[in-house]
Order: C-alpha cells, then sequence, then structure tokens
C-alpha cells in the first residue's frame, strides 16, 4: 500500500478565512501606522535630542549643565516625556514593520522587527538615568544629602550614561535598518534606491558605535562620523515613512507573495490561539471539529496535510 499526501483545500481555506479577518491587520492598515509612527518620531527625535540633550548638556562640565537644567527645567522635562514617547511609538512601528514585509520574508521581517525592540529596549533603559538625572537635581532629599559639586556630578554622570546606553542600542538599529533596506530592495513595490540608502544608513550606525568603542581619539573624528551617520539616515529614514504613507501596500488586497501564499495566509500561521469557536462557524461541513479544535490550540498547522491511503 502506497500512502501519498495531499492537502486539504476545505480546511486551509477555513482556517485562513475565519482567523484572517478578525485577527491581522492587512498591510495598508499597517504601513498607514508605521508611516505615521515615522512621522512622530522623525519630529520627537530631532525635538529630543538636538534641542533638549544635545542643548542642555555640556559634555564634562556638570556646573554648566546643571545650569542650563535649572534654567530650562521645563524644557528638560519634555525632553525626557519626548524620549519617553519614542520608547512606546517604536514599539508600536516594528510591529508594523514586521506586518507590511513579512509577505517578502517572514524569517527576515521577524529579524528587523526583534532588532528594532532591542534598540526600544536599551533606549528604555537609557531613559532611567534621564530619570536618575533629574533626581539628582531635583530630590529633596539629594539636596539635603550631597552637596552642589557632587550632585551635579553625579547628575552628569547620568546623563554620559544615557549616551552609552542609546549608543548599544543605536547598533542594534543599524542592524534593524540593513535588514529592513534588504526587505525593502527584494520588494517589487518598493524603489530600489531606497532599500540601499537604508542599508548605508544602518551600516553607518554599526560603525559609528564601533568607533566609539575602538578609537580612542573619537573626538577628533565625530563631524565626520555625525555627518557619515546623520546624511544616509534622515534621507532614507525620511523617503521609508513617506513611502510607508503614500505607497506601500497599496493594491494589495488578495495578492499573493512571491510563493504563491496569499497575505491572510501568512496571517494565518500567526493566528496566535484564535478560538474554536471563531473557527467553527466557517467550517466547511467536511472538516472534522476535533481538528478545528486541534488548531485552535496550535497543535495543527492551517495548511494541514492529510494522508490519504491509495491501494
Amino acid at each position: 500500500m502506497n500512502t501519498a499526501t495531499a492537502t486539504s483545500p476545505d480546511l486551509t481555506t477555513a482556517f485562513s478565512g475565519a482567523i484572517a479577518p478578525s485577527l491581522t491587520t492587512d498591510r495598508r492598515k499597517a504601513a498607514l501606522i508605521a508611516g505615521v509612527g515615522y512621522v512622530l518620531l522623525f519630529g520627537l527625535a530631532i525635538f529630543a535630542n538636538f534641542f533638549v540633550r544635545e542643548g542642555l548638556v555640556v559634555a564634562d562640565d556638570a556646573t554648566a549643565t546643571a545650569a542650563n537644567i535649572a534654567e530650562s527645567n521645563g524644557l528638560f522635562r519634555v525632553g525626557l516625556a519626548s524620549f519617553l514617547a519614542i520608547f512606546l511609538i517604536d514599539i508600536v512601528v516594528a510591529w508594523a514593520l514586521y506586518i507590511v514585509f513579512r509577505t517578502e520574508q517572514r524569517d527576515l521581517s521577524l529579524v528587523a522587527a526583534w532588532s528594532r525592540l532591542v534598540y526600544t529596549v536599551f533606549l528604555g533603559v537609557a531613559a532611567i538615568f534621564f530619570f536618575q538625572a533629574l533626581a539628582f537635581y531635583d530630590s529633596p532629599a539629594m539636596v539635603e544629602a550631597i552637596g552642589p559639586a557632587e550632585r551635579n556630578a553625579h547628575a552628569l554622570v547620568g546623563l554620559e550614561l544615557f549616551n552609552s546606553a542609546w549608543l548599544i542600542g543605536l547598533a542594534a538599529f543599524g542592524l534593524h535598518l540593513i535588514v529592513l533596506g534588504y526587505l525593502v530592495v527584494r520588494s517589487a513595490a518598493a524603489p530600489r534606491l531606497l532599500g540601499l540608502l537604508m542599508i548605508v544608513a544602518g551600516t553607518a550606525y554599526a560603525v559609528d558605535t564601533a568607533a566609539h568603542s575602538l578609537l580612542a581619539n573619537y573626538d577628533s573624528v565625530a563631524n565626520v562620523l555625525l555627518a557619515m551617520v546623520a546624511v544616509p539616515s534622515v534621507v532614507a529614514e525620511g523617503w521609508f515613512g513617506l513611502w510607508l504613507l503614500f505607497r506601500a501596500g497599496r493594491g494589495d488586497q488578495g495578492r499573493s507573495d512571491r510563493n504563491g501564499v496569499a497575505d491572510r495566509d501568512g496571517a494565518a500561521l500567526d493566528h496566535g490561539g484564535a478560538d474554536a469557536g471563531t473557527i467553527l462557524q466557517s467550517r466547511p461541513s467536511a472538516v472534522p471539529e476535533e481538528l478545528v479544535h486541534q488548531f485552535a490550540r496550535g497543535t495543527v498547522a492551517p495548511n494541514l496535510q492529510l494522508g490519504v491511503a491509495q491501494r
């Protein structure tokens, strides 16, 4: 007796049709979410980094930094709130970009999402040091226990630790841009040049982080490296944000990816534990109810292959 394997179209259709519409976001909506997120991140990052952090913190001068923050305490607090907003928005953007690019190559889309989340975690850790610096300046307990010079020195150390934690996170962000750029290059719907620019920007982030570690005289080349990072990053990420807002995901309804798998079927792979009742509502009578319950528990794949005995 020979055993052949055949795919049950009714089962696949039932599962993907029942789950995808209710538990997933389509690529166009995800692209809009990511695009809006990019616009917000662009504005918040420029404000928090250049107007607040760079504007108020004076490297190696605790007294001048303390004077700047005392004079612009409200601005410093708004800058901290902006970093926290960036932290939260980046989580949403990582998810949305995964949705947009999972039909190009799901595994790499996951790598891009996870590397952005790693960067986001480091940004959150860095924000703790911002809070700590603020406590040294404003906390009554600190004011009573520690003299002004020592408090200012501790606060400046906290602000410098923010830079160090964020710098490590930017290495992960560089990896994110490199992988994302590759996915953009592979996409038939995105400009190839955009993807290449993103790869260049991601590489620049990684090189800059490495230079901080390897070059004892980093300060002498800091301006060159800053330009090397800033120019491709601003151009690539600005262009990418506009592409997400106005172009990404348009005309995707019912489109299959390059492997012939419909976007909704890719979504069904990520069903994440749909309840059996939802699936049973659209189950063809030929599909055994037990298989539906197994799928809902995650013990059977949506494209389950059924063995058909042939004599």
